[in-house]
């Protein structure tokens, strides 16, 4: 098995700007009590004109590193999981690097949507694991209010802009016990942002057709998200050896309350355990599921000693899941 792969450090880093379901209202035709009443959220945060997914991503590093007791200078290796990223080329984790003043760190994006923080989280795992790397930040970030339509009144409501942060390196505090991961590009139409890449390429017709903002087929996306949010959950934990009922806070990707009640549900789980702040962000993707599990740590919802299971769903499509013993 070889020495324990655990999380070291923890960051968030929200945008200042709070964009509530009133505000909305203003803005396509909706309300707070449908908004409420279908996904859960009442606000979220809105990244300010001058920061891009590169600087939340640099906030939240900054704050894992000083809980870790790290500088940028220890870190080997940089992992940004993100569906927004700065631009196409080069990647989000090469410019957080250089803000960070990382040069020795190896950086590359984790394009896995809403999956991004923890395919990233297992991929540092293996690095570490294998003793090719000592120390590696793995992030998710997103800007996603550049990216949402805000015309359309079905998607334009769930989604916010954050960023948290991880490190990880030897150790038995957060110490990942088990992992799943699985993906069905089969579904890829479900969720997508269709433009701005070689398939279609930027032109005054994909402007026109608002091809560069997010398309889904929520009903779709539901349907696949809680099957295989509630198996990845069962099959973490079973990989894990930890029964069921040991799991003491339940972490779920933050999409919208139906289907966090739906999955732990189907999973045969209490919604008691979950941790949420869907309320307050809304689905930040990536983002979404290491705010939630650096807040259920500084609540108190995860203590030391405590199992926590994550579990995500995303674009691809893509979903992961771990086993945690803090």
């Amino acid at each position: 098995m070889g020495d324990p792969v655990g999380i070291l450090g923890l960051g968030t880093y929200l945008p200042s700007k709070v964009l509530t379901n009133a505000d909305l209202e203003k803005i396509v035709e909706t309300s707070d009590e449908w908004i409420q009443s279908r996904t859960g959220i009442r606000q979220r945060r809105i990244a300010a004109e001058n920061e891009n997914t590169s600087d939340l991503a640099v906030g939240a590093a900054k704050a894992a590193l000083a809980d870790a007791k790290l500088t940028p200078a220890d870190l080997d290796m940089i992992l940004v999981g993100t569906m927004t990223p700065d631009m196409p080329c080069p990647s989000t984790a090469c410019i957080v690097q250089a803000k960070l003043n990382a040069p020795q760190a190896a950086s590359v994006d984790v394009a896995a949507a809403c999956s991004g923080f923890l395919y990233g989280l297992v991929m540092a795992q293996q690095f570490v694991a294998s003793g090719t790397y000592r120390h590696v930040l793995v992030i998710g970030a997103e800007v996603l209010s550049r990216v949402v339509d805000w015309t359309d009144r079905s998607t334009c409501v769930l989604f916010g802009d954050g960023a948290g942060a991880a490190v990880l390196g030897k150790g038995t505090q957060g110490q990942i016990l088990s992992t799943y991961l699985g993906s069905d590009g089969t579904k890829a139409e479900l969720l997508k942002v269709p433009g701005g890449g070689v398939a279609h390429p930027a032109s005054h017709a994909s402007v026109d057709q608002r091809a560069h903002y997010l398309k889904m087929n929520g009903t779709e996306v539901f349907k696949h998200a809680v099957r295989e949010m509630s198996k990845a959950c069962l099959k973490a934990i079973e990989r894990s050896g930890v029964k069921p009922e040991e799991i003491a806070c339940i972490i779920p990707h933050q999409a919208n309350m139906r289907i966090i009640q739906a999955v732990v549900e189907r999973a045969g789980m209490p919604l008691s355990k979950v941790y949420l702040n869907v309320d307050r962000y809304g689905n930040m993707s990536a983002a979404s599921t290491i705010v939630a599990l650096c807040e259920a740590v500084r609540d108190g919802r995860v203590q030391r000693g405590d199992y926590a299971l994550l579990v995500a769903f995303g674009a691809g499509l893509t979903w992961g899941s771990c086993v945690i013993r803090w």
